[in-house]
């Protein structure tokens, strides 16, 4: 035989109150009144035919009927937040998008604009990872990527996000850089260089410095500790478009005369070809792609 419906209000109210054997605390618990609470209880005694709880003076005890009800009851709520607890999880994992990225891409490209990714889906959660070890799409591990390169992986289907372009960069109190009018003066400055595959001699080939000699006096394995190494005066960096836009724009950087040179490899999201997307996934995917890959706007070059 079903459990009536309208018992389970009582039994809810019965199984907080025998659990702090207040009914008070019950209904601070539970957002009634300890009258709500006492109402309940009384209900189901009626409808039981027995007394659940010895009242007295200091408060409330349950007798032997209510101890057995309570074990019971007790063992079946917590048997039911288990379960409403693995259905949460479940649907939180269903809408968890899993990025792995760089480190640098993710700093000044993707986190000033997922805000709007978030606004559009409030109920789809991101988690970011940066290591800088390319990822592994096995059980648990990322849904997608964002990989710098030539956009051809064995194994993953790639769609290009956005092309790259390199200039040289540094913080406008960088001792030296009023005297550099051409980019042959750029190389007089101490300059920090990153692991990328294009540095300071291919700029200098591209702007038409012949056996330049330059001192590329620091280096630091991530884009992001090179710009920062710049902007503490450092040195010049070798900044990439999309990733030095922001400390253009605050001032922090500022380019320096010389040409852009066109990165040879660009960003290209990616995943595994055998394995469909997950909605949510999918989701981001197709917004990630929408994404202006330009700064707003051009900043003016150091004179």
């Amino acid at each position: 035989m079903p459990l009536p419906s309208d018992w389970l209000p009582a039994l809810a109210a019965f199984e907080s109150a025998a659990r702090h054997q207040n009914f008070a605390h019950a209904a601070e618990e539970l957002h009634l009144t300890a009258s709500a609470v006492s109402h309940h209880v009384r209900k189901l005694e009626a409808q039981l035919g027995v007394a659940l709880f010895q009242r007295h003076a200091r408060g409330v005890s349950l007798t032997a009927e209510g101890r057995q009800l309570a074990d019971t009851a007790s063992s079946a709520m917590a048997d039911i937040d288990g379960v409403l607890r693995g259905l949460s999880a479940a649907r939180d994992e269903r809408n968890r998008v899993r990025i792995n990225t760089l480190h640098s891409l993710t700093y000044t490209w993707l986190l000033p604009r997922l805000p709007a990714f978030t606004t559009l889906h409030p109920h789809i959660r991101i988690q970011i990872d940066t290591e800088a070890s390319l990822a592994r799409f096995d059980e648990g591990g990322p849904d997608l990527a964002i990989r710098h390169g030539e956009g051809h992986w064995t194994g993953l289907t790639a769609h290009h996000l956005m092309d790259d372009a390199l200039f040289p960069v540094a913080s406008p109190r960088l001792a030296g850089l009023q005297d550099v009018r051409d980019a042959a003066d750029v190389a007089k400055l101490p300059l920090v260089r990153d692991l990328s595959r294009q540095g300071w001699a291919d700029w200098f080939r591209a702007a038409g410095v012949r056996d330049a000699q330059f001192d590329e006096r620091h280096g630091f394995s991530d884009t992001t500790d090179a710009l920062k190494a710049a902007v503490h005066g450092l040195g010049a960096a070798l900044g990439r478009e999309q990733i030095v836009a922001p400390y253009l724009a605050d001032g922090s950087l500022v380019r320096l005369p010389g040409p852009t040179l066109p990165a040879r490899f660009g960003y290209f999201v990616v995943y595994p070809a055998h394995r469909r997307l997950r909605s949510a996934a999918r989701t981001f995917v197709d917004w990630v792609l929408q994404q202006p890959a330009r700064p707003p706007a051009e900043l003016p070059r150091t004179r």
